[in-house]
């Protein structure tokens, strides 16, 4: 008898510590009523906190968001540069609060750099700077407004980026950061021939910050993302200030400049900074086009052997009005009659900029050579700067002109030496998510 209630009790035990063994490991796993969840092997064993999923995140006891975290130790006496939007008027002292694979770090503290390019906006691109303690291999961050850890499970951590690691990456040549997709913006036929020109000029990948668009610029989007030439980052700023749909403050309101513009600029630069060779920042109704060679990367390596230490090539602007058509009607193709949008082909009229006022520029860098960048020039970098001669490369830009009269306009047909490759691309695309007629 003794015997069998020796066995029973074993049995007992055994089961006993399998439940408690099962209900741990679901405890762990298991998804929170937020939405985050804690993972087994990542940090949360030590720091019993939610990690952000998201790409902006509210800062507790602040008005101010964050965005990302990147290992950064190209400035002396820092470690981590973390992007965010802060309320430029209520910056208060901040601490870095780590957690560490096995531990939980110590505070640090921060140095605030509000960008200067903010538009007088009540809210701006900010980085936020410190140091990683000793003995700590940190894995995620978060900002605390006291030095001292109080409610420690209601912290929210985001990870830290670019860290590095024994594998090694095969960078890209090109990555092109596009910004602030918002509205019900449906222009699908210019961005499906922005992208394939992309993409015929030696860019790897495009990445666009999105808010909102249109139902047809959607599925093409969600095309390009599954093919792996896209990635589109949520970018839902609306939820949390009023964003602004202009440049200017006192003419258009709102908490931020141009939905975020800056904050996302400044972020793709450090999301790709470790795998892409150069980054492009302009817009998707702007193309940067060599005029002088075949491809981005037979122009880049140019400007390298002349120039190179420079870090930052800026490139002008021009504007090819949409109101203009070339007047034979040779690329008004009939199967893209019924696609949304501009056709780039069709506006062949070029403005000269007046070079006698502020006209724009955009950019292509070298990431690991810049700090921070505004939209038409790099705040902060590390290398020198390179305007390139207009004959050299220009921005074809196919938008709303100005009030130049068409006989002061410049034929310019450069996009039609690659219509060849381009308009077979582009069928190609707009077949795969249903949106082009068949030819008559």
């Amino acid at each position: 008898m003794g015997k069998t209630n020796y066995l029973i009790k074993k049995v007992f035990i055994i089961i006993t510590i399998s439940i408690l063994i099962c209900l741990l490991i679901f405890n762990v796993t298991s998804p929170k009523a937020d939405g985050s969840s804690l993972t087994p092997h990542g940090p949360s064993l030590v720091c019993p906190s939610k990690i952000s999923d998201q790409t902006i995140t509210p800062l507790k006891n602040t008005k101010h968001l964050l965005v990302s975290a990147f290992m950064d130790q190209r400035v002396p006496g820092f470690d981590i540069r973390i992007i965010g939007m802060f309320e430029r008027d209520s910056i208060q002292p901040l601490h870095c609060l780590f957690c560490c694979v096995g531990h939980l770090g110590e505070t640090t503290p921060t140095n605030v750099l509000v960008h200067t390019d903010h538009f007088d906006f009540p809210f701006a691109a900010t980085d936020i700077m410190c140091q990683i303690p000793p003995n700590c291999d940190a894995t995620h961050v978060t900002l605390l407004t006291e030095p001292i850890v109080e409610n420690e499970p209601t912290l929210t951590w985001i990870p830290i980026r670019n860290k590095k690691t024994n594998e090694k990456i095969k960078k890209m040549n090109f990555t092109v950061c596009i910004s602030s997709l918002f509205g019900e913006y449906n222009n699908v036929l210019q961005y499906t021939q922005s992208l394939e020109m992309y993409r015929l000029l030696g860019v790897n990948r495009v990445v666009i910050y999105n808010t909102s668009c249109g139902p047809d610029l959607d599925r093409l989007l969600q095309s390009y993302t599954q093919e792996g030439f896209l990635e589109i980052v949520p970018w839902p700023i609306d939820k949390h200030l009023i964003p602004s749909r202009g440049w200017l403050y006192a003419e258009h309101g709102g908490d931020i400049h141009y939905f975020g513009q800056l904050a996302t600029l400044n972020e793709c630069i450090y999301r790709y900074m470790e795998r892409s060779r150069y980054i492009l920042l302009n817009d998707m109704d702007e193309i940067i086009m060599p005029y002088q060679h075949n491809n981005l990367m037979s122009l880049m390596d140019t400007l390298q052997k002349q120039h190179p230490n420079v870090g930052v090539y800026s490139i002008e602007t021009h504007i090819f009005p949409k109101e203009h058509f070339e007047p034979s009607g040779r690329f008004h193709l009939p199967q893209w009659s019924g696609v949304p949008g501009v056709n780039i082909l069709e506006h062949i009229y070029r403005e000269d900029p007046d070079r006698h006022r502020f006209h724009r520029y955009k950019l292509i860098v070298q990431p690991r050579m810049v700090e921070q960048t505004s939209v038409h020039e790099v705040i902060k970098n590390f290398g020198e700067q390179y305007i390139v001669p207009s004959e050299v490369s220009r921005i074809i830009h196919v938008c709303l002109g100005g009030t130049i009269p068409l006989e002061l306009h410049h034929e310019d047909k450069r996009l039609w030496d690659f219509h060849e490759k381009l308009i077979p691309n582009v069928d190609k695309v707009l077949k795969r998510v249903g949106m082009m007629m068949s030819k008559n």
